[in-house]
């Protein structure tokens, strides 16, 4: 099993259990709520899965906002999506050559799988602490999340996905390591 399919894996058991009422709740991402957290997800997810299979994704013309959650299941569509994302990363093909998020800009393609797992598990754990839940990832995908986040968290500063980082023990868990390089808070609640 890759660590795009666990990171995916553990976001979708997060999401299966966000109820209706918690959709305006913070996030430690402070550009979202929930609710805007779970729309930038089923707005980029197409692009997520289709860098997997090579295939260029047209971005809908509405803003990343405008997903609505208010007609049909959006937990069912999230976690479908979280399985089609899984599933284009599972060839080995998937991490040769270059591949892009539907950009002229391409990218070596295990820079952008590492990339992904990113950022399933960071907004996962985004969407379970805003829910009170807790987000389960095995050892090695934190261990190799966090070497891929160090290699490149310079880049993220600079192309506005990461915060400052937040000081964190070095001999926190992983997980924590992670979240603070990324800008987060690993005790925000």
């Amino acid at each position: 099993m890759s660590h795009v399919s666990t990171a995916a894996g553990a976001m979708a058991a997060v999401a299966r259990t966000v109820t209706d009422d918690q959709l305006a709740n913070k996030t430690p991402c402070i550009d979202y709520d929930v609710r805007a957290l779970v729309n930038h997800l089923l707005f980029w997810g197409p692009s997520l899965a289709g860098a997997g299979r090579k295939e260029s994704v047209p971005q809908p013309a509405a803003a990343e906002s405008a997903v609505d959650l208010t007609t049909g299941d959006w937990r069912g569509r999230l976690c479908t999506l979280l399985d089609d994302i899984a599933s284009s990363w599972a060839p080995p093909s998937a991490w040769q050559g270059e591949t892009s998020m539907g950009t002229p800009q391409l990218l070596p393609a295990p820079v952008m799988g590492d990339m992904i797992v990113g950022e399933l598990a960071v907004h996962g754990w985004d969407l379970a602490v805003a829910t009170g839940q807790r987000l389960e990832l095995p050892a090695d995908l934190l261990a190799h999340l966090h070497d891929t986040v160090s290699a490149g968290v310079q880049q993220g500063r600079e192309m506005g996905m990461y915060g400052p980082e937040v000081a964190v023990p070095a001999d926190a868990p992983a997980l924590d390591r992670v979240l603070g390089l990324t800008g987060r808070d690993p005790a925000w609640a």
